[in-house]
């Protein structure tokens, strides 16, 4: 039975003695046994398994199969039948508080607000629950958060009780439970009644303290990112350590860091202004200069490393500044080759003629109109032949 369970009768129990029923190897070659009763807590309902030793080998999965709980251990146990269990007890209770936590937030926003949760998640480092709403406000997460934590400062009693399916009818179950046999309720007095197989402290008050961190849109859901307990002060300490460096980086008090960000920001905004400026009068200085050194109505080169949006804003620079050139541009970018073609709204040429003639040779695609075009490739050919071809097809 279910209640027999080592982990059911006591979930503060860190060590215990068992037989081996029997031991194989799944379909992955992971070696396991079997007990005739366990400590460990099998994967199931949103937790997490246990890990720990038997006979001083590590347990490093734990699963339900068919019925059978299955110890899967990093090397083949070849020793006695009867083992000696040790349950790797701070990673059980960080889950118990976790997943009391869990049970008093869900229960939190239930009775505020009426929002169901449809699903639970105990990560390794975040636990989230997913809110059967579309959206949800920064107001009702503070008020979850603060009710939540007056139920676990209150250090209210957190029972366990099996009961059949007709007993149900005397309990108001925050929803209702998907098995109809061996029923376990976990049990908030006069705040949540809900179906669980999972473990929990014997307290509210055990959980320490619970904090919400993020949301998220999952779907039509809302997806509310908490930790529990010790992981609170975890995380604490962790945004303390980056928000002590960002303030020694940014030479700024822990108060401050946030405006001195913003100015920050403001500056780098500014630098960034000035330098798309500086880079624009370079490209007119660069258009003017390669206007002054042609010889025909075509202006061409060839470059290494520019983008083709440069190659672009420089095409129409010349034939802003002579609308009667046309403009062959092509550049190197690694083991690529673009190229753009333009001309001026004097001109009457084709530069979807010099696409059609450039593309196939370097196995590339490209885009635009009569007046315009750009495409790239393989560097099939260099970028000197490429424009000789890209000016032999206006001829």
């Amino acid at each position: 039975m279910l209640k027999n369970r080592f982990y059911y009768e006591d979930a503060y129990q860190k060590s215990f003695r068992a037989c081996i029923v029997h031991s194989g190897e799944d379909e992955n070659r992971r070696p396991y046994v079997v007990l005739d009763n366990t400590a460990f807590y099998p994967t199931g309902g949103g937790q997490p398994h246990d890990t720990g030793t038997l006979e001083g080998i590590t347990v490093i999965d734990v699963e339900e199969v068919d019925g059978e709980i299955r110890h899967f251990l990093d090397e083949h146990y070849l020793g006695s039948p009867e083992v000696t269990g040790e349950i790797d007890w701070p990673r059980r209770f960080d889950h118990m508080q976790q997943h009391a936590g869990q049970h008093i937030l869900t229960a939190a926003f239930v009775e505020l607000f009426g929002f169901q949760t449809v699903s639970f998640h105990l990560g390794k480092e975040l636990v989230s629950i997913d809110l059967d709403v579309e959206s949800i406000s920064v107001d009702q997460l503070a008020a979850a958060e603060k009710l939540a934590n007056s139920i676990i400062l209150e250090n209210r009693p957190i029972e366990t009780k099996w009961v059949t399916e007709d007993e149900l009818v005397h309990y108001p179950l925050r929803k209702q439970v998907a098995v109809t046999d061996e029923i376990r309720l976990v049990i908030i007095p006069d705040f949540d009644y809900n179906g669980c197989g999972g473990t929990h402290p014997r307290s509210t008050g055990e959980v320490g303290m619970l904090k919400i961190l993020s949301t998220e849109k999952q779907k039509r859901k809302v997806r509310v990112h908490f930790v529990c307990g010790e992981r609170v002060l975890h995380e604490l300490h962790r945004k303390h350590e980056e928000l002590s460096t960002a303030s020694k980086l940014l030479s700024a008090p822990e108060t401050g860091v946030s405006m001195a960000i913003e100015k920050l920001l403001s500056s780098q905004q500014l630098l960034e202004k000035s330098l798309e400026d500086a880079k624009e009068a370079l490209l007119t200085f660069e258009a003017k200069d390669l206007l002054a050194c042609q010889h025909d109505a075509i202006v061409k080169g060839t470059f290494e490393n520019r983008s083709i949006q440069e190659l672009q804003k420089l095409a129409r620079l010349l034939v802003g500044l002579d609308s009667e050139v046309v403009v062959l541009l092509v550049a190197v970018n690694e083991d690529k080759l673009q190229f753009v073609a333009a001309r001026g709204s004097s001109c009457e040429a084709n530069m979807k003629q010099v696409s059609a003639a450039a593309l196939p040779l370097m196995n590339g695609k490209g885009g635009g109109n009569e007046s315009f075009v750009q495409g790239g490739g393989e560097r099939a050919i260099s970028s000197e032949e490429i424009l000789r071809v890209m000016e032999q097809s206006l001829s």
